[in-house]
């Protein structure tokens, strides 16, 4: 197939946890033999931030190397030529970051007669929290909505802004999140992630702030968007604060320490039940233990309490991870069992199986969908 893909940038995941998946997605399409064509608006806030940083143009060099199947192109709304753009396409896939004129428009050429299958792809909780926001977006002309969680694709739905959608959760790209197991643990907590505009400051003081200081521990917090207040509150807790770290990187920190942390946001445990984020699934990729602060698994992807241990309060917080920082065994034993788990049904390739059997759905063809399994069954 030849798949055109409009995001906000695959370039730079500052602050945009959204590239993660889809850069993984790129490249299993890729190497299954698919022409993807990526693009992303020339002034996309979070490359500019990226850039922004000390060591930005030598990690965008990086991902490069990281990532080769993945080359955007950068544009402006003034010299994308969509005609030029979508000729030729199979299937074309929008994600929810992108401005709702072109949403509308990609829409139009669909209804034009656009022979290309056209999908929305839905990664945030603004279905709950921007409704309105959201609703402008123009989808009747579109063949579907890919959400990454069942609540979102019924709202969907329920609010009549699509005709059809599907379940499809985001997942751990295992080319680049696996153990490095010659990286010796250097402390005993790391945390991957953004303050979250208030979204979830309470929450990350009961769930990792507070039982660090009550145990002293050694740990280490990386991200961006902290304000004062945060750093502050970092140092009080004996935590280092460490700034932004590039997500391919996230393995070697995973890698030296003992333990990690989940902290959901309030959008997604009060009103998104079933939907981890990314952050889980890269974690337990790289084989390091977890403890998550609560949130609902109502569709069943992992199997808490085997998979990663949960804290209901502080309190548990605390005694879940006294527990294993003192028990190697222990840790041992929950890293396997969740990294099995995510190697048997969360990596990008079974998204990718995912996406084809929805567009077989839509009436593309096996042989479309499949072109390597075709190449190798013709003599």
């Amino acid at each position: 197939m030849r798949i055109v893909l409009f995001c906000h940038s695959l370039l730079s995941d500052w602050n945009h946890g959204n590239a993660h998946f889809l850069r993984g997605v790129v490249t299993e399409l890729t190497l299954r033999g698919h022409e993807v064509r990526v693009l992303e608006p020339e002034d996309a806030w979070s490359l500019r931030n990226l850039l922004a940083e000390p060591t930005g143009a030598a990690v965008l060099e990086e991902v490069r190397t990281v990532y080769p199947a993945v080359r955007p192109e950068r544009y402006t709304p003034d010299s994308l030529d969509l005609d030029r753009v979508l000729d030729g396409a199979h299937l074309v896939i929008v994600h929810e970051w992108s401005p709702p004129e072109l949403v509308r428009r990609l829409g139009e050429r669909r209804r034009a007669g656009g022979s290309f299958r056209l999908l929305f792809h839905d990664t945030h909780h603004r279905s709950v929290s921007a409704r309105e926001e959201m609703a402008r977006y123009e989808l009747t002309h579109y063949d579907g909505v890919l959400a990454f969680g069942d609540v979102i694709r019924r709202i969907y739905l329920e609010q009549g802004w699509a005709a059809r959608a599907w379940t499809w959760h985001e997942a751990a790209d295992t080319r680049v999140f696996h153990p490095l197991p010659h990286l010796a643990a250097e402390r005993d907590l790391v945390w991957v992630g953004n303050w979250g505009d208030d979204e979830r400051t309470a929450e990350l003081h009961e769930f990792l702030l507070e039982p660090v200081k009550a145990l002293g521990l050694k740990a280490r917090v990386h991200g961006v968007r902290y304000p004062d207040a945060a750093r502050e509150a970092l140092a009080t807790s004996g935590i280092e604060y460490a700034g932004w770290l590039p997500n391919h990187r996230a393995p070697q920190a995973f890698s030296q320490a003992r333990v990690t942390v989940h902290v959901p946001r309030r959008p997604y445990t009060q009103a998104l039940p079933g939907i981890p984020t990314i952050r889980p699934f890269e974690a337990l990729a790289c084989g390091i233990p977890l403890v998550s602060a609560p949130w609902s698994d109502a569709e069943g992807l992992f199997t808490p309490g085997r998979d990663f241990l949960v804290a209901t309060n502080g309190e548990e917080m605390r005694r879940h991870l006294r527990a294993l920082i003192a028990d190697e065994g222990l840790c041992r034993e929950l890293a396997e069992h969740g990294r099995r788990t995510v190697l048997a049904r969360h990596t990008c390739g079974h998204r990718v199986e995912e996406l084809l059997r929805i567009c077989q759905s839509l009436g593309m063809s096996a042989s479309q969908c499949h072109p390597l399994a075709r190449e190798r069954s013709t003599p």
